[in-house]
């Protein structure tokens, strides 16, 4: 299903000629350096393409002719066409025998490189450029210096007076198309044997690529399929990818698609979702390709308000129904990746028509709201839910795991992982305070998990105050809101409150701190000067006991749930006395 998305993707891409998508043969690749010589080989500059983007500096991408996978003790014996890192060019770095056996099999492909090639004078002038040994002239620049600082420097040449370097020329790219008819460009080897079989991909007849292309995920480069050659991974005595057969062009498809969604650039149709890259795309164009981001990443500084624009614009267009119209049988897909030791580790994957993942996204943000102060904003990212729950609020501190798994819950419409509510609730006690959005995380939690149980039952915690609710957990979480209440009006300017000392062994373990802050209210009480005010709380006192139970008042300890429900209890309180303060 992963690769079929992928290929179709590519298909779509590939069919619009404005897309700048790679064609089967090729691939976009930043080329640092451009070695310019003229016709006869001679040197004239080493051109240095790169331009600063953000803080680093980033070499021009041209549409070259492709890659090929290098894997095993003898991946020196494979390069590139017309271009290669500087280890192949030029045999550096010097002491390095591997670098020397690769410049040997750079310098043997172009002697070996078909007639109609040699008959350009872009190749024709590579091949004297060797022969005249004018590399030497190239470590005697400045530039050189700047080139052997960058790991496995790509490079490649160009005419001088041309624009475009030299495998971008006509006659190069002709070669390459030609080839790719006879399916021979993807051909790991020219000595291997061609295997014939049915595409798991497309279902046709086609050749299999023995190996996959490879993918950049954050600094590590893998495949997304491989098998590990006489390691056990073999069957039926098929080696590598003919285990798993996809025929050549529907590999270069995948494989394409994949490299092209990775490198759109943050924010685009990529995302890094804790520590999973994310990538994400419809099955037909789609507007939602770009909103999708919004709704999970922190907004930008210059227009800090561009989420909550697009929730509301989201809601707006579930309620008039205008997603279904347009959008009931596109799908959009979720990809989380990371790198493994081997290949590329799929960490989550997602499937919907856009109506129903749109439809779960906003019943994820319609979850979390919970009543707050006016300067709170209504939406919060994704990052910012998970930062909510982190030692320090620091992003490295996110536990393992938990932004894949919280992903995946919102888009699946399913309750979110038990560790995040256990996060959340740690976090209250560690801090001894109950945050706006982590209350709002607690309240989504446990809301989730009751509606998934029974579907009848669409919210058990209220957006609000709820004094009907007489869940234990809910209304001690009210009770030690009211207690530090009184206590903060009795006296005025206190530094440190019962929730400062006491919240952790309140939402914990009751038994052990209601009885003795039940005796110290009585203290608090009869300090507040205003009747009206002392007789008005223990009237709530009154109402907040009387909805519990006698029997289990204060229970030896709490379950998790009701550790969350005490966090909203008492937030709910708190947030009602605010309210009533301000008017």
């Amino acid at each position: 299903m992963i690769l079929q998305a992928l290929k179709e993707y590519y298909d779509r891409k590939a069919a619009d000629p404005d897309s700048g998508i790679a064609p089967e043969g090729f691939e976009r690749k930043e080329i640092p350096f451009i070695i310019v010589i003229n016709p006869d080989g001679q040197f004239v500059n080493l051109e240095d393409t790169r331009q600063h983007s953000g803080k680093r500096l980033t070499g021009k991408v041209f549409l070259l002719p492709r890659s090929q996978t290098r894997t095993g003790g003898k991946s020196y014996e494979k390069t590139f066409l017309l271009w290669d890192h500087i280890g192949y060019l030029f045999g550096y770095p010097e002491d390095d025998l591997k670098a020397r056996k690769q410049h040997n099999t750079w310098l043997n492909y172009l002697e070996d490189l078909p007639d109609e090639l040699k008959q350009d004078k872009g190749v024709s002038a590579i091949i004297a450029f060797y022969k005249n040994n004018e590399a030497k002239k190239i470590k005697n620049t400045d530039k050189w210096n700047e080139c052997i600082k960058l790991p496995s420097c790509n490079m490649t040449f160009r005419l001088v007076g041309d624009s475009i370097p030299v495998p971008c020329r006509n006659k190069v790219q002709e070669y390459v198309k030609k080839l790719v008819s006879n399916s021979d460009i993807s051909s790991d080897n020219q000595n291997d044997k061609k295997i014939f079989s049915r595409c798991l991909v497309t279902g046709e007849y086609g050749e299999i690529a023995r190996i996959h292309g490879r993918t950049s995920i954050n600094k590590d480069t893998k495949s997304l399929v491989s098998f590990q050659k006489n390691s056990g991974y073999d069957s039926y005595e098929k080696e590598q990818c003919f285990n798993a057969p996809v025929c050549k062009a529907s590999e270069f498809a995948y494989t394409t698609a994949l490299n092209t969604l990775l490198k759109s650039g943050k924010g685009r149709q990529r995302m890094l979702v804790g520590d999973a890259v994310t990538v994400y795309w419809s099955k037909k164009e789609s507007a939602f390709e770009n909103q999708f981001a919004e709704f999970f990443s922190n907004p930008p500084k210059d227009d800090p308000d561009r989420g909550v624009k697009s929730v509301e614009s989201l809601f707006k267009s579930i309620q008039t129904g205008a997603f279904l119209p347009e959008h009931k049988n596109n799908y959009f897909y979720v990809l989380g990746l990371s790198p493994n030791s081997a290949r590329i580790s799929v960490r989550f994957w997602i499937a919907d028509t856009i109506s129903g993942m749109a439809s779960k996204i906003a019943q994820h943000f319609q979850d979390l709201r919970i009543v707050h102060s006016p300067k709170d904003k209504d939406i919060f990212s994704l990052f910012r839910l998970l930062i909510s729950v982190a030692v320090q609020g620091k992003a490295d501190n996110i536990p393992p795991n938990l932004a894949g798994d919280t992903m995946r819950s919102i888009l699946e419409g399913l309750p979110y992982p038990a560790t995040l509510l256990q996060a959340a609730v740690r976090r209250n006690r560690a801090e001894q305070n109950i945050t706006y959005i982590r209350a709002a995380l607690i309240k989504a939690c446990i809301n989730r998990q009751i509606r998934y149980k029974n579907k009848n039952i669409k919210e058990e915690l209220k957006m609000s105050l709820d004094p009907s609710n007489t869940n234990i957990g809910y209304c001690l979480g009210r009770l030690f809101a009211t207690l530090e209440k009184i206590q903060e009006e009795a006296n005025p300017g206190i530094n440190a409150t019962i929730r400062d000392k006491f919240y952790g062994a309140a939402s914990g373990t009751p038994i052990t701190v209601f009885g003795n802050l039940m005796r110290l209210k009585n203290h608090h009480l009869s300090k507040l000067e205003n009747t009206g005010r002392r007789i008005y709380f223990e009237k709530m006192l009154s109402k907040i006991i009387d909805g519990v139970d006698a029997k289990t008042a204060f229970p030896p300890f709490l379950s998790l749930d009701d550790q969350g429900r005490f966090a909203i209890g008492y937030y709910h309180q708190m947030q009602s006395f605010y309210a009533k303060k301000e008017k």
